[in-house]
């Protein structure tokens, strides 16, 4: 008896101690800091106003988060991430200082067979489509195509653009199965005070792409509902339309380079009769194309070419515009680079990248940078 009391009393422990280490395998977690700082001396020839500047994120967006997965058992995992950018030469915040998350702030699970579903303040389908066609992946202070994106034009005031994040939103991403990969977006009415107060309605983005043999495409949809802004300069509240994006996206590698290509068009709803959109001329469509490359000169150099055009339908207003660049790796975390860039704005067209006003259409743009990048 003591005996099998004894062999119980050893299996129970062991069985146990399997159990607990079942669990602890099952919880195991990690968060993870990571960041990016990034500043570069830019000049500017602005329609004949030249200016050099300190500035920050040319290369990559100065940034730093927290991101975390848990393994919850069975192929489940829990994961968060939030994300702040900041202006390195000031330390302020980047873009929206009101927010101290405007990057990115969500939760949510992912399952190895089904796929994800996360929640909060997080980039849409289209801009995952676009992203790896975008030579200057879509920074938001020295890629051209962020540049034409974010244009403050008078004549598509009215018409919403693809912010690449949005708030209150739901997002489902698929598991890739023979190379293709689907995301689904919902996003609620949101609410910001900059760069204008405004308030947009709820969202729907899909998207899907496929990679392999080299090759690379996408495409993405957007409705983004009405809402409303206010400009200083306006009598009144403007409205922002109800709107459709429209965005195919081809990339193929061949040996070092890789060759690019992204079309984008943009389209509002009419306007109601008598309404400040519609008295104003606010609301036309517009289209981006972007033809690049990105070339791996040596394993630590990279060259980066982009051609592009931006067209409002209905309207004299269209950019055609080039930028090149170049990034030398003096470690697997610091890298230096240089830009240089033009547009000419035709007609009431007032491109320029961002954070730049452009008084008055007609004008040309001309950009060179040098600057550095340290990752942690």
């Amino acid at each position: 008896m003591r005996v099998r009391g004894h062999r119980l009393h050893s299996v129970a422990l062991a069985a146990a101690l399997t159990f607990a280490a079942g669990g602890a395998a099952a919880g195991e977690s990690s968060v993870t800091l990571y960041g990016v700082a990034d500043a570069y001396m830019q000049y500017l020839d602005n329609g004949g106003n030249h200016t050099t500047a300190l500035k920050s994120g040319g290369s990559t967006s100065s940034l730093f988060g927290l991101k975390g997965d848990e393994d919850l058992g069975g192929g489940l995992r829990a994961q968060f991430d939030v994300e702040s950018g900041f202006n390195l030469n000031t330390g302020g915040l980047y873009a929206d200082t009101s927010t101290l998350f405007f990057r990115q702030a969500w939760v949510g699970l992912k399952d190895d067979k089904y796929g994800s579903l996360s929640f909060g303040r997080q980039y849409d389908p289209s801009f995952r489509v676009v992203y790896p066609t975008d030579p200057f992946k879509v920074n938001e202070g020295l890629s051209p195509f962020a540049a034409y994106v974010l244009a403050v034009d008078h004549n598509t005031l009215s018409t919403q653009y693809d912010a690449a994040r949005l708030s209150n939103s739901m997002l489902y991403q698929s598991p890739q199965l023979g190379g293709v990969q689907l995301y689904a977006m919902y996003a609620f009415a949101a609410t910001v005070t900059q760069p204008v107060s405004q308030t947009t309605g709820n969202a729907l983005n899909v998207g899907v792409n496929y990679t392999g043999a080299g090759l690379y495409a996408g495409l993405a949809y957007e409705y983004q509902h009405p809402g409303t802004a206010h400009y200083a300069t306006l009598p009144g509240p403007l409205d922002l339309l109800g709107t459709e994006h429209f965005i195919g996206a081809l990339a193929y590698r061949i040996g070092p380079v890789n060759l690019q290509f992204n079309y984008s068009y943009n389209r509002p709803k009419d306007p109601a009769p008598h309404t400040l959109a519609a008295l104003l001329g606010t609301a036309h469509s517009q289209s981006i194309a972007e033809l690049g490359a990105t070339i791996q000169a040596t394993s630590v150099d990279e060259i980066q070419l982009a051609a592009l055009y931006r067209n409002v339908r209905g309207a004299h207003d269209n950019t055609p515009g080039f930028e090149i660049g170049a990034d030398h790796w003096i470690s697997k975390r610091t890298s230096l680079y240089v830009r240089a860039g033009y547009f000419k704005n035709n007609g009431t067209a007032t491109v320029s990248w961002p954070g730049v006003s452009v008084a008055q259409g007609d004008t040309k743009q001309a950009m060179g940078a040098v600057g550095m990048t340290h990752r942690f």
